[in-house]
């Protein structure tokens, strides 16, 4: 089930039509109200999120979504209008999948759900894994050292999520802001050094888990004895 939370009721309902040819099940929302009241019963499979909408805006219910334990792992792809770079980045800082810039074709749209459920669906999560000091619990979005709660940010989680369930593999800085941040995201590989560096300052002493190679990227690796 692909939800469509847009205000615009000529647009949603092509976006529906569009879904339901493609050979997807749709529900279309016209505010966040309505949709939010469905969402926490009925879980999607995909939800599409205008920024524009009356009353509670995208941006502030892609946080409710994310801050949920029971829609935090919904992919959720943004609809920002043309030339609100601001909005753009800061959803996908915030945990959006992908973005789609208004006005969008509809083809474009099923082919970017299609690339974010092969991207979502890829692997099965496990259920916990450790590294060292450190526990992760990817399916609650969580971290712990020892017994202690570390808070994280998303993008920080996901990085570090990465890092962990592939240690030793060296990732690129190019690889990570593509796995991370998604092909569409067009900022610099700087976004990576920076949330590297605040993941590591979060980890305190478990930061040094986090190798830099340089010129290259980075790895996770147990501290020698």
């Amino acid at each position: 089930m692909i939800y469509c939370v847009e205000d615009d009721d000529d647009i949603r309902e092509l976006m529906l039509y569009t879904l339901r040819t493609a050979g997807f099940e749709a529900k279309g929302f016209a505010d966040g109200e309505s949709f939010w009241e469905v969402v926490i019963q009925q879980q999607a499979e995909l939800i599409l999120l205008d920024i524009m909408l009356p009353r509670e805006d995208g941006l502030h219910l892609l946080a409710r979504l994310r801050s949920d334990s029971r829609t935090r792992a919904i992919p959720v792809i943004m609809a920002t209008a043309k030339g609100t770079e601001f909005d753009k980045v800061k959803g996908l800082d915030m945990g959006a999948d992908d973005y789609l810039v208004k006005p969008f074709g509809m083809m474009e749209m099923v082919s970017r759900i299609k690339a974010v459920l092969r991207r979502t669906k890829e692997q099965p999560r496990p259920n916990r894994v450790r590294f060292g000091e450190l526990t992760l619990e990817p399916q609650r979005y969580t971290v712990y050292y020892q017994q202690e709660q570390i808070s994280l940010t998303l993008k920080e989680f996901e990085l570090l999520s990465l890092l962990m369930l592939h240690p030793d593999r060296v990732f690129t800085r190019q690889e990570l802001l593509d796995k991370v941040w998604g092909t569409q995201f067009f900022g610099e590989t700087r976004t990576v050094d920076v949330h590297i560096g605040t993941l590591r300052t979060k980890l305190g002493s478990c930061g040094d888990y986090i190798k830099t190679v340089r010129g290259v990227g980075y790895r996770m690796e147990e501290q020698d004895d």
